[in-house]
């Protein structure tokens, strides 16, 4: 049965015009906890498995390694049809206090830092994280500058209010919008619509956590339980399937460390709920 799973049973989408992704991706947020070579074995049984979209950040690390230096070490050389998705805006200052939000002029800094740390000579793909801010043009201007200069290839966005996305666009194309969203997290529904309007990949994170992403679990629901138990898959297969169920423009990005969980997530791409089982879960 493992064989026949892959990621390309969940559908494509192309990130402006140019990279093809199979829907259900890789998230590597949770990897830096785990074994490393564990997390290194993880990230290679992905892209068997079919996963070319990896998501991940310079500040998604641990007091033993990073998600970057674990995807460098497991997938460098990269195949040609790997898409890493990073992004900037939080990290850490030299002193390592936290920062929630880099200026304008720190976004270099950090586009170099995921160069390094991956290998490469240019970012796929880099999302600007918003925290806090009224406008997001200088930030999103000062990106548009590393593209032009050939170290980034396209631009995205992440954790933004629906205002932010014409602010970006009036500098230069959006490709996607990561933000969070899922079963039981709805607040990003407008912004799902426009994108999926305009065609812009939308890009849930916590999909599958639900209002348990704070304990790693994921959130309960007697809808999701029962349509599980019927089709005798997991809840978090359920609530996977349902995302990419909200439009073709979406892009699952499911983290684990798991080998186990790996597989049922990317299995979850080839679950087609029914009309019933969809109004059940709405």
């Amino acid at each position: 049965m493992t064989a026949e799973i892959n990621a390309a049973s969940s559908g494509t989408w192309t990130l402006g015009g140019d990279l093809t992704v199979n829907r259900l991706g890789f998230g590597a947020m949770r990897l830096p906890a785990r074994d490393r070579d564990q997390a290194v074995g993880v990230l290679r049984r992905a892209y068997e498995l079919g996963v070319n979209h990896i998501d991940t950040a310079a500040f998604y690390f641990s007091a033993l390694r990073s998600a970057n230096e674990l995807i460098n070490r497991a997938l460098s050389p990269y195949p040609a049809d790997l898409v890493i998705v990073t992004k900037v805006g939080p990290g850490r200052d030299p002193s390592g206090e936290w920062l929630p939000l880099a200026r304008p002029d720190q976004l270099r800094g950090q586009v170099e830092e995921n160069l390094r740390q991956l290998g490469r000579d240019h970012l796929d793909v880099v999302n600007l994280r918003q925290h806090g801010l009224t406008s997001v043009a200088e930030h999103f201007g000062a990106l548009a500058d590393l593209r032009a200069a050939g170290l980034i290839r396209h631009l995205g966005l992440s954790n933004i209010r629906p205002e932010h996305l014409p602010q970006a666009q009036a500098i230069g194309p959006v490709v996607c919008v990561q933000n969070q969203y899922g079963l039981h997290l709805r607040r990003s529904d407008e912004l799902l619509r426009t994108c999926g309007e305009q065609g812009i990949a939308f890009v849930p994170f916590f999909a599958i956590a639900g209002d348990a992403r704070e304990s790693g679990g994921v959130a309960a629901s007697d809808a999701v339980d029962t349509i599980a138990r019927a089709r005798g898959v997991t809840p978090a297969q359920v609530r996977l399937a349902w995302t990419l169920h909200r439009g073709t423009h979406l892009l699952a990005i499911p983290g684990t460390g798991s080998p186990d969980h790996l597989i049922e997530n990317v299995a979850a791409g080839a679950l087609r709920l029914t009309a019933a089982e969809l109004a059940a879960l709405d």
